[in-house]
């Protein structure tokens, strides 16, 4: 017989649904919350950045700043609750790493690999 003490939450239903269901079976993250929010805020800072490089026409150096995001966000996505990071959670964490990792490795790659374009 259901344990009828105590009614489920409407929130917490909502909620269980809101999860992403690639990570259900994953531990919880050993930083506190707010730990994971500064962390999160520092890729954050790090997009301002390549926006600010941008506007002053400085592409590469923003290419190797996003491609550094990317990996920094790949890290992240291993150290950091699913919660945490709302819409970057998107898959798995498995194929979420894999995937902005190499992402970030393209991109810096075809940052630095480009000559300048002064002579």
């Amino acid at each position: 017989m259901p344990n009828r003490s105590r009614p489920a939450r409407i929130g917490d239903a909502r909620q269980r649904l809101l999860d992403n269901p690639h990570d259900r079976n994953n531990p919880p993250s050993r930083f506190s919350r707010s730990v994971q929010y500064v962390l999160l805020g520092l890729f954050g800072l790090m997009l301002l950045a390549v926006l600010a490089l941008l506007l002053v026409d400085r592409w590469r150096r923003a290419s190797v700043m996003l491609g550094s995001a990317m990996i920094y966000l790949a890290v992240l996505r291993l150290l950091l609750d699913s919660r945490v990071l709302g819409v970057l959670a998107v898959r798995s964490r498995k194929f979420d790493t894999a995937f902005t990792a190499v992402i970030g490795i393209i991109i810096l790659w075809i940052a630095v690999s480009v000559d300048p374009l002064t002579s």
